[in-house]
């Protein structure tokens, strides 16, 4: 569990609105889950970041959801969070390397050509609202913006940073998201873009070296005073699998291989696909497993 959350703001005339969050404990967390390689850490920690900034511009019990599917060496990147500070995040090639580092981390290129889907959900909707764009950089924070542009009509500057040192490791991780809301005149625009232009945030570097959020939204509000909203929910690494859940995974092996494990005492190491919580499964529960699905296959 994380004591760090997501600062929201808005300018005092309402045209703008604001989020940043540091991230840095639940992206550590899913990479010390999967074992992610650097460029699936960084991919998969700004996809986290993203999700987590447009959820809190949500409302209670909304979550977003990210999917990135691409012709990168990557193939897939997924992540999902909630209004109220839950986040997970996922790639099935976390252990994806290029043929060589000599570009440093490029995450354009690990990426490559290929589409966003953002996922809404709303609670007691049955289908998620969907919106897919075509990548236009790989680098998740500006497809995040030009799916703004284009679903919402929502101008907006999006900054994810992923610090991962020397060995691999996740050092620090978070971001900001600036949106613009639709029908704002375009000197508003301009303002954030100028500030953008005169400070080329390095989010990452700037958490690393123990930045706050409020330090990640000061400079692109320069001279437009805004205004904190309550907003607090600590950020947590969470998924709706449980122990139950994945037994019940189990019963897809059929009866002889389950007797084949009771046999040879093996118990069974079970990994969620999406978040990559590992679970283990004794062989008693594997005996009752067994006995339940005979008893189903009489019925």
């Amino acid at each position: 569990m994380s004591s760090k959350r997501v600062h929201r703001y808005v300018t005092n005339d309402f045209t703008v609105r604001a989020a940043a969050v540091d991230a840095t404990d639940v992206v550590r967390e899913m990479q010390a889950l999967q074992g992610t390689k650097p460029l699936a850490s960084l991919a998969v920690g700004r996809a986290m970041v993203g999700a987590i900034l447009l959820a809190a511009q949500q409302k209670q019990g909304h979550q977003v959801g990210l999917y990135i599917k691409c012709q990168g060496g990557l193939r897939a990147v997924y992540a999902e969070a909630h209004f109220e500070g839950q986040v997970r995040g996922y790639t099935p090639l976390g252990h994806y390397e290029p043929a060589s580092y000599k570009d440093g981390l490029n995450l354009k290129e690990a990426i490559g050509e290929g589409y966003l889907t953002v996922a809404r959900h709303q609670p007691f909707q049955k289908t998620p609202f969907q919106g897919t764009v075509k990548l236009v950089t790989g680098e998740i924070g500006e497809d995040i913006a030009h799916y703004l542009i284009q679903s919402h009509q929502i101008r907006s500057l999006v900054s994810l940073g992923v610090y991962i040192d020397v060995y691999g490791q996740v050092r620090a991780a978070g971001g900001v998201i600036i949106e613009v809301m639709p029908g704002v005149e375009d000197d508003v625009v301009d303002k954030i873009q100028k500030n953008a232009d005169a400070h080329k945030l390095q989010v990452s570097q700037m958490l690393f070296d123990g930045a706050s959020p409020d330090d990640l939204v000061k400079p692109y509000l320069q001279g437009l005073p805004y205004t904190e909203l309550d907003h607090n929910y600590p950020l947590n690494y969470a998924c709706p699998c449980t122990k139950d859940r994945v037994v019940r995974a189990l019963e897809t092996l059929g009866l002889e291989d389950l007797e084949d494990m009771i046999q040879k005492k093996e118990k069974a190491d079970v990994t969620c696909q999406v978040c990559g919580r590992p679970y283990v499964v004794e062989v008693e529960e594997l005996v009752e497993l067994k006995t339940q699905l005979y008893k189903n296959s009489l019925n």
